[in-house]
């Protein structure tokens, strides 16, 4: 555990690694076992080139999307992230050369349009806002999910309080963290997540963790969630009692 939790981080994260060591054992134990808590931010970023990058990752390898996006950059005047303005002017024909997909293209150009609008805020105005309100904001974007968003709270805004149930890592860690055969479904890993509140930030970023440290030979063996099996519909004119024996 560190004595001195980043000043970067909007919460003390000390108390949070207390809180939770202490009231989830297994928990505590993968705490002791792993390195501590960091979250990489890049707090240059505003929402929208966060959001812009998010896109050009989404569905490809971290390597590929990483030539795309430079690529991208390399359309700027500025040679840094596109404004607005430029995703704007740029044809779809240029943007594909770069490597873009017709959907990020589309994906891109929406989030411009609501960047200019003041449907994406500003980092300023983000700070201001409850994780709620950014979700419901940003998911209006064309291409941009709840997930999406939901790593934008964790790695660009530090917020201490977000579990994205439907994030493989997150899944396969918890069982692998808890000692199950399946993943919970999203539902599931929301209602055991509720012990972990307020940090539940800080407890994803650990299923993250055992996910890597278990490594993919034995991830790979853990299975989808259990499907409820709907139960047999008998009609009652199948039904016999001893009554009706011949």
């Amino acid at each position: 555990m560190i004595s001195e939790p980043p000043s970067s981080l909007p919460f003390d994260l000390n108390a949070a690694m207390r809180h939770l060591s202490s009231i989830d054992d297994r928990l505590a134990e993968l705490i002791r076992a792993t390195a501590p808590f960091r979250a990489e931010m890049d707090a240059t970023q505003s929402p929208y080139e966060s959001l812009l990058e998010a896109i050009a990752y989404q569905s490809i390898s971290g390597k590929a999307a990483a030539t795309i996006f430079n690529r991208i950059k390399a359309l700027s005047a500025s040679g840094g992230i596109p404004a607005p303005e430029e995703i704007l002017k740029l044809r779809k024909p240029t943007l594909r050369k770069a490597g873009l997909s017709g959907a990020k293209i589309l994906a891109m150009k929406d989030l411009a349009r609501k960047t200019l609008s003041g449907v994406v805020p500003s980092h300023e105005e983000s700070l201001k806002m409850s994780d709620e309100e950014l979700v419901q904001r940003l998911v209006s974007v064309r291409g941009i999910g709840v997930w999406t968003v939901e790593m934008f709270l964790i790695f660009r805004l530090a917020r201490p309080d977000v579990l994205p149930v439907h994030d493989l890592g997150v899944k396969k860690g918890w069982s692998v963290t808890y000692g199950k055969k399946h993943m919970p479904t999203p539902k599931q890993l929301f209602a055991f997540g509720e012990r972990w509140r307020p940090y539940r930030t800080v407890a994803s970023w650990y299923m993250w963790r055992a996910f890597e440290r278990a490594g993919y030979a034995v991830t790979n063996k853990i299975r989808p969630p259990k499907s409820k099996r709907p139960k047999p519909i008998i009609k009652k004119s199948n039904l016999r009692t001893h009554r009706d024996k011949p």
